[in-house]
């Protein structure tokens, strides 16, 4: 796959989201002015407008005549990655997160189960095999995001991936147990087992053995 690069207005909008995510711009108060922004950044007043426009379209900012743009409150934001990595910022373990997090992996696990492919399981394999062979938590954190891509990709839906994409980078201590349990199911192409695997609580996730 080919990354492209960030255009000017791309790289602004994306630092000064990581600005208001860290705490520079805290909700309620104002960015710098246009120029101040410019002078900050190296770059033209231009690609601040344009950044702030972006910024204004996912409701992260709101302008009020006269007086400046202001920072909005996360939860009136409309695009999902930002709220996303707002929210993990303060608190990595969210549980309204995990909660949308293991409802889109248990569907995704019910429909790869009946639409996996060869080589859809041989991927599912390699990136269990990653987690349980992670030598810390960034490798952890690496190989479930992968495993849990593949899974979604395994169901054949092309909006899917889309979707779960914001949500892949988060994990939960229970992962690999789901994780050896939803393939488990998967490979036997099992949709019910698949979707239980991948729903059941913590303290219920059994490892099942792979056919």
């Amino acid at each position: 796959m080919v990354v492209r690069p960030l255009s000017l207005p791309d790289e602004l909008t994306e630092q000064l989201l990581g600005s208001i995510i860290d705490g520079t711009y805290p909700p309620g108060t104002a960015l710098p002015s246009e120029s101040e922004i410019a002078e900050l950044f190296s770059v033209s007043r231009l690609t601040v407008r344009e950044s702030v426009k972006a910024l204004r379209a996912q409701r992260v900012v709101r302008v009020e005549r006269g007086f400046g743009t202001y920072v909005n409150d996360p939860d009136r934001w409309t695009s999902l990655e930002p709220l996303i990595r707002a929210t993990t910022a303060r608190a990595p373990a969210n549980d309204g997160l995990l909660e949308v997090r293991r409802l889109l992996l248990t569907a995704a696990a019910e429909l790869a189960a009946g639409n996996r492919t060869d080589r859809d399981l041989a991927g599912l394999r390699a990136h269990l095999t990653a987690m349980r062979e992670a030598a810390d938590p960034d490798d952890f954190r690496a190989a479930t995001g992968d495993f849990h891509r593949a899974l979604v990709r395994a169901t054949g839906n092309a909006y899917l991936p889309l979707v779960f994409e914001p949500f892949a980078p988060i994990t939960a201590e229970d992962d690999l147990l789901r994780a050896r349990g939803a393939l488990a199911a998967v490979e036997r192409g099992d949709a019910a087992r698949a979707r239980e695997a991948m729903n059941r609580p913590a303290s219920q996730a059994v490892p099942e053995q792979s056919a």
